[in-house]
């Protein structure tokens, strides 16, 4: 028979036993960080990959000190907005064009002018290298961390109205830029009407005709099903476009070394997914936007449209000068 001495101890002893064990769990509880991911388009497209990628590296790399929320769609803003929270915290780390990013380190804006790089392999080996470090760098100095260059890809002019071909057919059109002051100028130069817009009101002013089209990598087009109100395709290749995996400085700075290699790797993760997802679509997209009913024109001559918007290398040049221009146009790559 348990005498009721014994009964007590076991039970006090159970009890402290469940008491660190809950206290265990709690502590667990407390060390996991939530780190929010936020991007402005679909979690199918190549930005979902890319955030797909930093969750399973970051998760993985801590064991579980850190887990990771996915923020699609522009459920926590557009573009622009999404880079104020990183400056105040509000926001842990975006995925994000570079179409914004000028307006908060002028220094990107190199990277919008038209027809600077001429290949994937080029504009991947410049961004993976010095320039590429360099203008990540720069982050820093505008309470940003620059984390690892993504990729959006080639940028190509759609609308509902007529087959361009020239730099003649996009005069008059109404079309949708990102809020890049650079990619603002071309299509002014070219005769457009350019109207700034934040990607998730992007669907809806085609839609009611708010504006005749607009200009994005095949990703975008796929992912935003862009040709249920577009149809037509003109493969200009006008502007490469980097994407950035961009983190706040709020979570980043207080990170240990070891956790910020954890970071950095999930971020490089997250970029070699995002250009994965873009070389899939540069062999498959054009097909499959034709299966929807899209007309493609795909004998675009570069030369007028380069001639038509040099003012805006000139441009640059006179505000900026042409160091890093001449940088990336002289590099190895």
């Amino acid at each position: 028979m348990t005498s009721r001495f014994a009964k007590s101890t076991l039970a006090t002893a159970i009890g402290a036993a469940t008491t660190l064990a809950l206290a265990g769990l709690s502590l667990q509880a407390q060390a996991a960080t939530e780190v929010s991911v936020g991007y402005a388009i679909s979690s199918d497209s190549h930005y979902g990959a890319g955030s797909r990628a930093f969750k399973e590296t970051l998760e993985r790399l801590s064991d579980g000190e850190f887990t990771v929320t996915d923020h699609p769609s522009g459920s926590l803003g557009g573009e622009r907005a999404m880079i104020e929270g990183l400056q105040i915290g509000t926001v842990d780390v975006v995925i994000t064009s570079t179409g914004p990013l000028g307006n908060f380190v002028p220094e990107t804006y190199v990277l919008d002018l038209p027809f600077l790089f001429t290949s994937y392999d080029q504009a991947r080996c410049v961004l993976d290298g010095e320039i590429g470090q360099e203008l990540l760098d720069k982050m820093g100095e505008h309470d940003l961390v620059g984390l690892a260059w993504a990729e959006n890809g080639f940028r190509h002019i759609t609308n509902s109205r007529r087959a361009i071909e020239s730099p003649e057919d996009v005069r008059g059109l109404k079309i949708r830029t990102m809020e890049n002051r650079i990619h603002q100028q071309a299509f002014e130069d070219l005769g457009a009407s350019p109207t700034p817009m934040a990607m998730p009101e992007l669907f809806t002013a085609l839609q009611q005709g708010t504006v005749d089209g607009q200009e994005n990598p095949l990703t975008v087009i796929v992912a935003a099903n862009l040709y249920e109100v577009q149809d037509q395709l003109s493969l200009t290749g006008h502007v490469y476009s980097p994407a950035i995996v961009l983190g706040s400085p709020v979570l980043i700075d207080g990170l240990s070394d070891e956790q910020r290699v954890w970071f950095d790797e999930a971020a490089r993760a997250a970029a070699e997914a995002t250009r994965a997802e873009v070389s899939r679509l540069e062999e498959e997209g054009v097909a499959f936007l034709q299966e929807q009913g899209m007309t493609v024109t795909d004998n675009v001559d570069p030369a007028p449209f380069q001639s038509a918007i040099e003012e805006v290398n000139a441009e640059f040049v006179e505000q900026y000068g042409d160091d890093m221009l001449e940088r990336i146009r002289n590099s190895d790559c």
